[in-house]
């Protein structure tokens, strides 16, 4: 199998998309996931809008299928593990089929996360992953061993990787863990240092008692020591929504994820449309 330069050119490839997206926003753009990343109407939709990095996952594509009746992202997590490569294949194929070649990629898949039932996967799963369409892997693993581990292999079949950190407290986790923003810098450095090419942090926000737009001192911190750590680009993830959005452009983070509050907007846009037809 002699495919080193290509698929160092496919990992080069990747990294301008993000540089690309990048400044044609200022340093700060959106990647979109949930149901815009595994439904391929949806993901042309927000392409055609500008979003420019796309986020299909497994939790998602089982909370899409209605695998088992999971009918809200919680029972998804659950079950996520279940979902196969070949599956998360056919969904990063059509939606790299159906969006300009500009968009970047991110594929989350069974075993790239920390999962309730370990998974094992091979090279030939990256290949899989990679020869879809994806420009990088979408883990959440947490531990830097198993990170390293994941970059060196990711980076052989020409895929990028997004990795996360999170706190030990976290209901699931997401990421590798460091609770003061002292263990944020400590492990962001890390992380830069195996090779991770983006590197991001879970916001674990609750909006109870957080006012509208609003984000909490705690997270800032936690933001500010990623952002001031390293020299990758770096993300956010989890409860952003249109009321809070505009605030992260001020903590130096360059790409917001946001998956649940689109996928709420979705299901109310086509609820509202199906009661005018009901009513006519």
């Amino acid at each position: 199998m002699y495919i080193k330069k290509d698929m160092e050119l496919k990992l080069e490839k990747g990294r301008a998309k993000i540089a690309k997206a990048l400044k044609d926003n200022n340093n700060f753009t959106l990647m979109s996931t949930g149901i815009t990343g595994d439904d391929a109407r949806l993901a042309k939709a927000v392409t055609d809008a500008g979003v420019k990095i796309l986020e299909p996952n497994h939790p998602a594509l089982a909370l899409a299928r209605g695998y088992k009746g999971v009918t809200e992202m919680g029972e998804a997590e659950k079950l996520r593990h279940e979902i196969t490569i070949a599956q998360m294949a056919e969904v990063t194929r059509g939606v790299r089929s159906v969006v300009p070649d500009d968009v970047f990629i991110t594929v989350g898949f069974p075993g790239s996360f920390t999962e309730l039932m370990p998974v094992i996967v091979t090279d030939e799963d990256f290949r899989t992953i990679s020869l879809a369409g994806a420009d990088s892997i979408h883990t959440h693993k947490s531990d830097l061993m198993d990170i390293e581990e994941w970059v060196k292999t990711a980076h052989r079949f020409g895929l990028n990787v997004d990795a996360y950190i999170g706190k030990s407290t976290d209901l699931h986790q997401f990421g590798v863990p460091a609770d003061s923003p002292e263990e944020v810098a400590k492990v962001a450095k890390r992380l830069e240092e195996i090779g991770v090419d983006f590197i991001g942090l879970m916001t674990g926000m609750s909006y109870e008692g957080v006012a509208a737009g609003e984000i909490p001192n705690e997270i800032k911190e936690r933001l500010q020591a990623l952002v001031e750590t390293v020299k990758v680009p770096t993300l956010a993830e989890g409860g952003i929504n249109l009321e809070n959005f505009s605030a992260f452009k001020s903590t130096g983070v360059n790409i917001v994820t946001v998956g649940t509050a689109m996928d709420d907007m979705a299901r109310m846009a086509v609820a509202e449309a199906a009661r005018k037809f009901m009513s006519i």
